[in-house]
């Protein structure tokens, strides 16, 4: 079963990381990710920009209405996720145990999906 793994932490925490803690925290996390790419278990993996750069469409609205910004603050935001191939519920957790040992503070959210269509795109 596919699982995402949403990732949250405080933004201000993590923007005024150095140069060297942003590497040091990224040199961690690959060292966790590398045996899941290599047993075919890690899907896409996406590090989202700063709630600055968002904007919100209020689709309960008519029309939508569109927002500068996030849908919500909170101290958290989420800042990125992974999609894991895993056995169980257990299993993700696993691997957002160790994901958090490599970037600790904030929280994480498992989720199951229900569906993922592959997509095209490239980076």
């Amino acid at each position: 079963m596919l699982y995402a793994i949403l990732c949250y932490n405080d933004e201000a925490t993590i923007s005024n990381w150095t140069q060297e803690e942003e590497e040091a925290c990224m040199s961690a996390l690959m060292k966790v990710q590398e045996p899941l790419l290599k047993a075919g278990r890690l899907g896409p993996v996406a590090r989202l920009m700063p709630t600055s750069a968002a904007t919100t469409l209020r689709k309960d609205q008519d029309p939508p209405l569109v927002l500068d910004g996030p849908f919500a603050e909170t101290k958290e935001q989420l800042l990125g996720f992974y999609i894991i191939d895993c056995n169980s519920l257990d299993d993700a957790l696993g691997v957002a145990k160790d994901l958090g040992r490599a970037n600790p503070g904030g929280a994480f959210e498992i989720r199951p999906l229900l569906s993922m269509n592959a997509g095209t795109l490239e980076t």
